[in-house]
């Protein structure tokens, strides 16, 4: 279990300007209480490492004051900028969600430019949103969760299920996924499992995934017309919203060369906090739907979970 120590908290009441370290800091769903930057959006608090402003110091040749880069919490014990959207830092009374890790600089625009000559936050420093209020002061901890995204995987077919034949496109889904998820640097927990084409097997699946609130749940398999095909009708029940711009555009790419891949039924949506595909089951349908579905996959989970990064 990784902790950071708070050395200092710090606030300023207009936006880029240098803040002054103060005695505690009062964190609200909103933010620091009385800082610039407090409001409804997901840069509410910013936090900056020492070990970023002791690098910093180095090229400067100078000491740099906490808060003088405009960081609300400085830190110790950890390189804030490695860690990832949607990772935690909380204690007893306190709970943030990192949104982002650095952010555009405003260079001459900018009064902490014009006075210290350069700016680490956007390389360095990170922001986060608060999910539990208290006050927070110089000398308290903070324990770091990094979040662990879940994905199930799930193959429909009576006659894998019964082991007459290996299962190919759901271990193949698995491969992209942790690939994807690799290039990105997040964390992935994959889970995969095989069933029967059975409507209440499936059903029981989602409802579970639903409440768990996994963060991916993709099928493949039963996407067909054939008298077992069923899988759309029964993922579609379980939709708050469609998404039907991705399957539609892959449908139409790749069935313009090879009009077959028209007739898979395959959608996709939002079911809860859980974002659901069903996809065809052969391995070259896989590909195909995977390349398309990962070029949207981060941005969604952004949208997901309120987050307006660009």
């Amino acid at each position: 279990m990784k902790k950071i120590k708070v050395l200092s908290v710090n606030i300023s009441e207009k936006k880029g300007t240098i803040k002054k370290p103060v005695d505690q800091i009062h964190l609200t769903k909103n933010g620091v209480e009385d800082d610039a930057h407090a409001g409804s959006w997901h840069r509410q608090v910013s936090m900056l490492g020492k070990e970023s402003i002791e690098k910093f110091e180095e090229q400067a040749g100078r000491k740099i004051t906490f808060g003088e880069f405009a960081e609300n919490i400085t830190t110790e014990g950890l390189k804030l900028y490695e860690t990832n959207p949607f990772d935690r830092f909380y204690n007893d009374k306190v709970e943030l969600e990192v949104t982002q890790i650095g952010k555009k600089c405003h260079g001459d625009s900018c009064a902490i430019f014009r006075e210290v000559g350069n700016c680490v936050m956007p390389k360095e420093g990170i922001f986060a949103r608060v999910l539990k209020g208290s006050s927070l002061k110089k000398g308290d901890e903070l324990i770091y969760k990094p979040k662990v995204f879940e994905v199930k995987i799930i193959t429909l077919s009576d006659r894998a299920s019964k082991g007459e034949y290996e299962d190919r496109s759901g271990p193949r889904i698995r491969e992209i996924i942790q690939e994807y998820f690799d290039s990105i640097h997040w964390r992935v927990e994959i889970e995969n499992v095989v069933i029967p084409d059975d409507r209440d097997r499936l059903s029981s699946i989602l409802v579970n995934e639903k409440e768990s609130c996994t963060d991916v749940v993709i099928t493949t398999g039963g996407t067909g017309i054939g008298a077992r095909d069923f899988t759309p009708e029964v993922v579609s029940g379980f939709l708050d919203k469609e998404i039907p711009g991705i399957m539609e555009m892959i449908r139409l790419k790749y069935g313009m060369e090879k009009p077959n891949a028209l007739l898979s039924r395959g959608v996709a949506g939002v079911m809860g906090k859980t974002l659901v595909y069903s996809l065809p089951g052969s391995v070259k349908a896989v590909n195909e739907y995977m390349t398309e579905i990962n070029k949207t996959l981060q941005h969604l989970i952004f949208m997901l979970h309120g987050l307006d990064v660009h």
